[in-house]
């Protein structure tokens, strides 16, 4: 008998039934309103916390089950359910989405082909369960049978159908298509090899390990809390503010002259976050030129390496170092307001020392901002906020190991140089902790992958009471 595929309510979701027969989705004491259905559809919508068999499709085509599948993918929409894939003596696999635009297709797998699992997806224990995951993937999969570790371990050798089927515990074809969807499993190419079947050429450059803390440390591919929710308070007590001291003897350095004198110290000592920025007198398009000529400006072509030792590679330095002379971040300004420059998303194109507009929804726009206003906690929106992204083959096409660390690394001295600027321009500036690489992903139509959001900075006019 064939697996079924049903959707369902995530575990803490309950659906509530108000006067006027308005049904609302509860969770998390939140409340999402699903709207006004019949009589018989809210009898039937009860099923959405026990299971809605999606697959096969069922025969019924009455108006009750269009309204209720219509409220479904609205639930879908906002990350409420979640999909079983079962048969007749239990669960096989409960699919978790990682991304709200998850929907399980079941493709018809090529039977002449060989299938192997990705280099990416990996098997760990979550609390007492074992989930199959990938950086990759859009859906996490929940193992509910033992025997599918089997079948994860067989797959690492590519295989036909035929021989899948051959293995013992075999799971049916459903699963097999479920795994193929969401790219943990993939058609191998013989003429390729492995590395090189999988994904595109910019793939092809990354690691297991820095694809997974890309897309782990940063929101927009996976469902995981994440910020300042000090989730081991109760666990273990925080660390001191300061370090405390080594035992033994200590050199006295106040006895040296200081650097008071100094104007890069006196700059260094006035940088500080703002969160709140002067909307009556916005930053200005001059002072954006300013700041992207002094932080971020092409100042040297060169050409380094050509010998036995390295190939050759060209690089376009900037104000700040850069490991390799890799110089792979650009930056991305999302501006909500500023004087002289219409709202929208720019480009820096710091060749030229230009910024191109590029098209992208209200809706996108308002996301980046809001998100960004979130991170902050501040009571208002940002003016402009800068993203910096990485073209990662720069850094990997060379690097291996420590490749994405780098990148980072990269980051930090740019929100240094850019802080700097803004100290001494007096203008509002403030780091953000984490960005949506997928809301970024798609306003660029640029794969998560090939050039993805690495870091955030918003900046503005500055009110001076405002400051934090």
């Amino acid at each position: 008998m064939r697996a079924r595929l049903v959707l369902q309510f995530n575990p803490g979701v309950s659906l509530k039934e108000d006067a006027g027969g308005i049904l609302s989705a509860r969770f998390d004491g939140q409340m999402l309103v699903l709207g006004k259905f019949s009589a018989e559809a809210r009898r039937r919508a009860a099923i959405l916390e026990t299971g809605l068999q999606i697959f096969p499709p069922q025969e019924s085509d009455s108006p009750e089950d269009k309204e209720i599948l219509a409220a479904a993918r609205r639930l879908a929409l906002h990350g409420l359910v979640e999909y079983r894939l079962c048969a007749d003596d239990g669960d096989i696999a409960v699919m978790e989405p990682q991304m709200r635009d998850y929907a399980p297709r079941l493709p018809q797998l090529d039977e002449s082909r060989r299938y192997v699992l990705s280099r990416f997806a990996y098997l760990r224990r979550r609390g007492e369960e074992m989930v199959l995951e990938s950086p990759r993937a859009n859906v996490i999969f929940r193992l509910c049978d033992a025997r599918l570790a089997s079948l994860v371990a067989h797959l690492a050798r590519p295989a036909t159908l035929a021989e899948l089927r051959a293995a013992p515990g075999f799971p049916g074809m459903e699963l097999l298509a479920l795994l193929y969807d969401s790219q943990m499993l993939f058609a191998l190419d013989a003429r390729k090899g492995l590395r090189a079947s999988e994904g595109d050429d910019a793939l092809i450059l990354w690691d297991f390990h820095d694809l997974l803390f890309h897309v782990r440390s940063t929101t927009g591919r996976h469902a995981n809390l994440t910020g300042g929710l000090y989730a081991h308070a109760d666990l273990v007590a925080p660390q001191p503010t300061v370090r405390p001291g080594w035992p033994g003897p200590a050199i006295d350095l106040t006895k040296f002259p200081d650097s008071s004198d100094s104007t890069c110290a006196a700059l260094l000592r006035s940088r500080h976050s703002t969160r709140v920025y002067d909307d009556a007198h916005p930053i200005t398009a001059a002072e954006v030129a300013r700041l992207l000529d002094g932080a971020a400006r092409i100042i040297a072509h060169q050409k380094i390496g050509g010998d036995d030792k390295e190939p050759p590679l060209e690089i376009a330095a900037r104000p700040y170092p850069s490991g390799g002379a890799s110089y792979e971040l650009e930056l991305y300004l999302a501006v909500r307001k500023c004087d002289g420059l219409p709202r929208g998303l720019y480009h820096y194109d710091a060749d030229r020392h230009a910024l191109v507009a590029i098209g992208v929804a209200d809706r996108q726009l308002d996301a980046l901002l809001d998100d960004a206003q979130y991170a902050m906690g501040s009571a208002a929106l940002p003016q402009i906020v800068i993203t910096m992204s990485a073209r990662f083959g720069r850094v990997q096409w060379k690097y291996s190991g420590f490749a994405y660390s780098l990148v980072l690394k990269h980051v930090g001295v740019l929100m240094q140089t850019l802080y700097l600027m803004a100290a001494e321009m007096k203008l509002g500036a403030c780091a953000l902790g984490v960005g949506d690489i997928d809301l970024f992903a798609r306003m660029t139509d640029i794969p998560f992958h090939v050039e993805g959001s690495v870091g955030l900075m918003a900046i503005g006019g500055r009110v001076e009471e405002g400051e934090a």
